[in-house]
């Protein structure tokens, strides 16, 4: 069986961390180690998190990264709309807090 690698698009989920167990697109690769994820609500498009594939179980999912034909580039609630249609969206961000 081929292994899904963690190129841009695929949804991945966290396996280390304190985002352990969220879903997440990855947006880009750094080297053969490292890539970066956000999800449109913790993690935004303009502030992406720097994580080791290792860390990161990808899933079959892969979201369209093409940007809006209107504004000409991708927008947080795109990632946060592909997540929720394939059931991986949260409802709450996660918070330091209580």
């Amino acid at each position: 069986m081929e292994r899904m690698g963690c190129e841009p698009g695929r949804v991945v989920i966290s396996l280390q961390g304190r985002d352990e167990g969220r879903a997440f697109v990855v947006t880009g690769t750094i080297d053969e180690q490292h890539v970066w994820i956000a999800d449109g609500v913790t993690r935004k498009l303009a502030h992406p998190k720097k994580k080791k594939i290792k860390h990161l179980r990808p899933k079959p999912h892969v979201v369209d990264l093409s940007p809006r034909p209107d504004t000409h580039r991708l927008m947080d609630s795109d990632l946060r709309k592909a997540l929720e249609a394939i059931g991986l969206g949260i409802d709450q961000p996660l918070c330091k807090e209580g």
